[in-house]
């Protein structure tokens, strides 16, 4: 079954070129079936980019999904067309009165910061909050995940000593979890950080699983059902170039920069780089979606009681 986003947008385009199953505002509202409606808090400077890896990860599966994109009220993008953000994108403070199936909330380039320090760090304490009513379920990612552990379990974050970049081995932790239904014993996912979340910290936190892991860079995957929530430090969503793109962005800036780790062949640039993610990245957020659609309330009203 296909995703519902707007014709108009244009990760429509790119999705019907890849085969992604996508539908028309127009045309779902014809079926008789509730769509379960996602929404994705965007943080990333480089909103449509964004917009397309999440879009075909979670358009992939058997269900129709109804995507709503949302930004921080008051925070401006600089990279993101004027136009495009008021066309497609709804400010928080305008639809907290809603409810949704499921929410993901991006990483952000503010690693940097200390969480009280980002702009919007109020606001998006409050979204954290929020979820607890008016989400089924929410989906943290990089930055998100971490703000989002560190909210409601006080976990920190640390700088490393140097960024975390590359593809990496990760271990399959709980096989038995629902969220990694078909996953290998081990699997590749693209990492680009300067920041971590440290094991012996996350198991300190009550009632906090790690279903992934790695022993190069660290806990990757938190399941907290408490706050019917998971959070993953690292990129599944990721495209075969983007951490090409960060590279070569760093080398025409002559910012100091490994060679992503594990990612070209022979981890020589000059050579094509080779995706051994795309797989695993589209069980998770199946299996995410698959779990939210088991559990969530026909009636939307219900969500969050």
């Amino acid at each position: 079954m296909p995703i519902k986003i707007p014709s108009d947008l244009p990760a429509f385009d790119v999705l019907t070129n890849e085969g992604v199953m996508v539908m028309a505002e127009d045309h779902a509202a014809r079926q008789d079936i509730r769509p379960l409606r996602i929404g994705l808090l965007n943080l990333m400077p480089k909103k449509i980019q964004t917009e397309n890896q999440f879009a075909r990860l979670i358009g992939a599966t058997p269900l129709q999904i109804e995507l709503s994109l949302i930004r921080m009220t008051e925070h401006q993008t600089k990279n993101t067309a004027a136009e495009h953000m008021a066309e497609f994108y709804h400010p928080f403070q305008e639809i907290k009165d809603q409810k949704f199936d499921g929410l993901i909330i991006t990483g952000a380039p503010i690693e940097h910061l200390d969480f009280a320090d980002v702009t919007y760090w109020d606001e998006i304490r409050e979204v954290f909050e929020w979820t607890q009513t008016n989400v089924h379920s929410t989906f943290g990612v990089c930055w998100g995940g971490m703000a989002m552990i560190n909210h409601f379990h006080d976990v920190k974050k640390h700088m490393l000593d140097a960024k975390a970049f590359g593809c990496f081995r990760h271990r399959n932790l709980a096989p038995a979890s629902p969220f990694l239904r078909g996953f290998s014993d081990d699997c590749v996912i693209p990492v680009s950080r300067w920041t971590e979340m440290r094991q012996y910290e996350i198991d300190a936190a009550p009632d906090l699983i790690t279903l992934l892991g790695s022993d190069d860079v660290g806990p990757c995957l938190i399941e907290d059902p408490a706050h019917r929530a998971l959070y993953i430090f690292n990129h599944f969503e990721y495209d075969s170039d983007t951490l090409k793109q960060e590279y070569d962005r760093d080398v025409a800036n002559n910012t100091p920069i490994n060679v992503p780790m594990n990612y070209y062949p022979d981890d020589d640039p000059s050579q094509h780089p080779q995706n051994r993610w795309r797989s695993h990245a589209h069980l998770l957020y199946g299996n995410w979606i698959n779990a939210m659609y088991q559990t969530t309330p026909f009636d939307m009203s219900h969500i969050g009681q």
